[in-house]
């Protein structure tokens, strides 16, 4: 018995990582990284110190264990919505293979994870801030899932859950070192990756559409339709690049910040381009491998802008 369930435990922690789409942390953990390096700069934190390791752990801790929380309140509470479309019927949260009761567990792990890192960051480095943000963090995170019962703008408020990743970053690191609790270069970043996400999601909302309405649920999609909704996630794409700009020029970035902002330009007007009014069958290749990429290249090259200078 114990070896049998000894075997089965990769297959389903491996199930349970693919149901909260575990590889989609590859989209906010880059500018949440990107966030770090600049408030180690901004403090002068050396890469040898045993300080800067310590918190890059602890904001690796918080990141994973947020994302976690927040995806699987939100495939617990949307079980009979899930169920309902065809698209996401055989999810294992509605299967049944991963049960509520892990679901609730995991979210009780998550939360405790993430509010003791952000303590452990008042504890060995005397910055109270992560501390004291951590529940309203984790209430935002939370009802985001049940935002699409009340609101279209719900892209905007996965967006802003997405966007707090750089900035909590940043609120963990400078303020305990003597900086500024926030800098507009920072607040810029925060933006470029509300309005990146809130656009995607508009884009990964369109094959709802009609699922939506039935439902009673609201997206901007199901609200103005498909043609008023791309336009839509077009003008927060514009907004995601201006924003970048913004934080080239605020922050003092050199060739490589620059190289990440036109590369994410021009995966973005790809993006755009993959859907139309008439075919949103590319909506996956659009939303996972094309992100994907916005996410990793542009934020090593930000990153690497950072560290090199």
């Amino acid at each position: 018995m114990t070896r049998t369930v000894i075997t089965a435990l990769p297959r389903k922690v491996g199930t349970f990582l693919d149901l909260i789409k575990f590889v989609h942390t590859v989209f906010a953990m880059p500018f949440a990284l990107l966030a770090t390096v600049m408030g180690l700069r901004e403090i002068h934190a050396g890469w040898t110190e045993k300080a800067t390791w310590g918190r890059l752990g602890l904001i690796l801790l918080c990141m994973v264990a947020a994302r976690t929380f927040a995806m699987t309140v939100n495939r617990l509470v949307d079980r009979r919505f899930d169920a309902a479309n065809p698209r996401t019927a055989r999810r294992p949260s509605v299967t049944g293979i991963i049960t509520p009761v892990v679901m609730v567990l995991v979210i009780g792990v998550c939360a405790a994870a993430f509010a003791a890192g952000a303590v452990a960051f008042y504890v060995i480095f005397g910055n109270p801030w992560p501390a004291i943000l951590a529940m309203p963090v984790l209430l935002w995170l939370g009802v985001y899932s049940f935002t699409k019962r009340f609101t279209a703008l719900c892209h905007f408020w996965l967006g802003i859950s997405l966007g707090l990743a750089p900035v909590s970053a940043w609120i963990a690191i400078v303020p305990g070192g003597g900086g500024a609790v926030l800098t507009l270069p920072i607040v810029l970043l925060g933006l470029a990756v509300v309005f990146w996400v809130g656009g995607f999601d508009i884009l990964y909302a369109l094959q709802d559409e009609e699922i939506d309405r039935a439902a009673g649920l609201q997206s901007i999609p199901a609200l103005v339709g498909r043609g008023r909704a791309l336009w839509l996630s077009r003008l927060s794409h514009a907004l995601t690049i201006a924003a970048l700009v913004g934080v080239g020029v605020t922050g003092g970035f050199h060739s490589f910040y620059w190289a990440a902002a036109g590369i994410a330009a021009a995966l973005l007007v790809v993006e755009q381009a993959l859907v139309r009014v008439d075919d949103i069958s590319r909506i996956n290749i659009a939303f996972m491998t094309v992100n994907g990429l916005v996410g990793v290249v542009v934020g090593g090259l930000a990153i690497t802008d950072v560290v090199v200078r």
